[in-house]
């Protein structure tokens, strides 16, 4: 494995090359440095954190500020991945001004090299505004979980021929804006095709099938740590929700019955004096002090 920080110019190269893109979401350092060992091109901390980690039904309640934290975490975990931040509800919709400053601390304070977010036409001048400062752009479009009330749920994009076509003409309008790459999310297989052929950027599948440029997945998916979470499009690669019970109610155990820690986990001072000599609480006590 190259060693080589993946940037913006290597990912469309990619794309040139017709090489797939590895994304996978993280949101704390152990995580992000698990993933960027085992190879992963980007890693994206998705405002998804509002649902697997903050436990909210949907990703409204994501502040700013929780994807700074979360972003700044991540960049300290990971050292060669591509890292993009997920622009949270209501950090660029207000205007375009707005939005070049929510992505400009992004970049600054949370050590991201890029940003996301949703929407096709109707966020081009956002995406002008923050792409003119040198702040590189992907989108997002198909599902986007930011506008779930108006959707009416999560639910597969772009089935019928009229809102397949917006799709299209939403992909070629980011392009044209300046995106690098293009998550396409919950949407049929043949017009994901359509749209990656389309486009010299980058495509970024979810529930998008196998034609796109590149996949992204929750990491907490993937590794089987939301056995609840089942929709068509995940494939879970371990079953980690199964191993981490395992292993606490063992260490429950352990500690129930005196097991752990054994003596292999202990320390020990060869050097110790007695105090006996402090004022006394509740009744008389013995204090063991440190080495003198």
């Amino acid at each position: 494995m190259n060693d080589k920080p993946v940037t913006v110019p290597d990912l469309l190269q990619m794309k040139a090359k017709r090489e797939r893109i590895v994304m996978v979401t993280a949101y704390d350092a152990t995580f992000a440095a698990i993933f960027d060992n085992a190879g992963v091109d980007a890693l994206l901390v998705g405002d998804s954190l509002g649902m697997v980690v903050q436990g909210h039904k949907n990703t409204l309640p994501v502040t700013l500020e929780h994807v700074l934290y979360h972003t700044a975490a991540v960049a300290r975990g990971s050292r060669r991945a591509h890292l993009v931040a997920d622009m949270p509800f209501m950090s660029y919709q207000v205007s375009p001004e707005e939005a070049l400053r929510s992505a400009g601390r992004l970049i600054q304070e949370g050590g991201a090299h890029a940003v996301k977010l949703e929407g096709g036409q109707r966020v081009l001048p956002q995406i002008a505004k923050i792409v003119a400062a040198g702040i590189p752009v992907m989108g997002h479009i198909g599902l986007t979980p930011q506008s779930v009330h108006q959707l009416g749920g999560f639910k597969v994009q772009g089935k019928e021929r009229s809102t397949a076509h917006e799709i299209v003409a939403d992909a070629r309008a980011l392009e044209d804006a300046g995106c690098y790459a293009v998550v396409l999310e919950s949407i049929p297989a043949e017009l994901a095709a359509e749209v990656t052929d389309r486009l010299t950027v980058p495509t970024i599948g979810i529930g998008a099938g196998a034609r796109c440029d590149g996949q992204v997945l929750v990491g907490y998916d993937l590794l089987g740590l939301n056995p609840g979470f089942k929709p068509k499009f995940l494939k879970t690669f371990s079953d980690l929700n199964a191993t981490v019970l395992a292993a606490v109610r063992q260490y429950a155990e352990e500690v129930r019955t005196g097991v752990f820690p054994a003596e292999e986990h202990t320390f020990h001072a060869k050097t110790l004096r007695l105090v006996e000599d402090l004022p006394e609480a509740d009744g008389p006590e013995r204090v063991y002090g440190v080495p003198v």
